[in-house]
């Protein structure tokens, strides 16, 4: 399961490059500190339990951050 937080972080970095690359610079910050967080926490060795409860954390806090966005800090569509 720690190599599956390894493998978050590089596609995170991915991402992040891309982004940087396209200007997008907040996007690619925020994707390059969760690049950071998931190395870090594959590096851990926790037991599969933690992880899994780790990213079912990391997973709630997403979409609720992503539903939130979408629904109150973006504009109607015209």
């Amino acid at each position: 399961m720690a190599r599956m937080f390894r493998v978050l972080g590089f596609w995170t970095l991915v991402i992040a490059l891309m982004a940087f690359a396209g200007n997008m610079y907040e996007f690619a910050l925020l994707f390059f500190v969760q690049t950071a967080v998931f190395f870090l926490l594959g590096y851990l060795n926790f037991t599969e339990r933690t992880y899994l409860m780790m990213f079912w954390g990391y997973m709630v806090l997403a979409f609720l951050g992503f539903t939130y966005w979408s629904v109150f800090e973006m504009g109607m569509p015209v």
